[in-house]
């Protein structure tokens, strides 16, 4: 009799990168809100929350302020405005899956959408299934790694520069495997020369929202000429 595949073994092969790159940074940002004066609950308690990379560094200076809310809303929403382009995105991978689909929404972090999303699943496991050991693995690598942050500070009581890249060096190793992985190469191609003509364009403040919606106009257009549902 064949055995049936292990759906949480192929889950965890396919999130090995994110594990070393999240709990890196997670790591990194335990230190850095223990260096702000806070306690080792608060990075995990933010971790588990707000799950947002960028966002949990830059909410960690606003606590530290003036409590303003509609400042917090108006940059959290524009640091996780891309977020809004992955659920789009995942609308085709994500149809039905009941209970499931709440933790995949939650979970879809940057470095989570590019494995749901261009992970081949071969026949014999169940895509609902690996998906959601992939995002709920990802998630528990970025707490994990802010726990040990904020536990670990008090003892090391340092603060180590740089390891905020860790995150864009993942994102670009994840991005040029999947462009490896293509037979064409016109979509990466052109979302390059899109990001980098809204760069010049309209500044560092703004390229982000207009490079996600000028590719979303590319990815509509190129499934309407094909005759495809997106």
């Amino acid at each position: 009799m064949k055995r049936n595949p292990s759906n949480f073994r192929y889950a965890w092969t396919a999130s090995l990168p994110v594990l070393f790159g999240y709990v890196t940074l997670g790591f990194a940002y335990g230190l850095y809100m223990h260096n702000l004066g806070f306690s080792f609950w608060y990075p995990l308690l933010m971790a588990m929350t707000i799950y947002g990379g960028s966002v949990e560094f830059f909410i960690a200076n606003l606590l530290l302020q003036q409590f303003n809310p509609l400042n917090v809303l108006l940059i959290t929403a524009v640091l996780g405005f891309r977020q809004f382009f992955y659920g789009v995105a995942m609308l085709s991978k994500y149809p039905q899956h009941g209970w499931r689909k709440w933790l995949l929404i939650f979970g879809l972090s940057d470095e989570t959408f590019v494995l749901n999303y261009y992970t081949k699943i071969p026949a014999g496991y169940d895509s609902t299934v690996v998906r959601t050991w992939i995002s709920v693995l990802d998630y528990f690598y970025w707490a994990f790694g802010a726990l040990c942050g904020g536990c670990l500070g008090g003892v090391l009581n340092l603060q180590v520069k740089g390891l905020d890249f860790v995150m864009t060096a993942l994102f670009l190793v994840l991005a040029v495997e999947q462009f490896l992985k293509e037979k064409n190469h016109w979509s990466s191609l052109s979302g390059l020369v899109i990001t980098i003509g809204c760069l010049l364009v309209f500044g560092k403040s703004y390229f982000m929202i207009a490079t996600l919606l000028l590719l979303v106009l590319e990815y509509y257009w190129f499934s309407y000429r094909k005759g495809g549902s997106v």
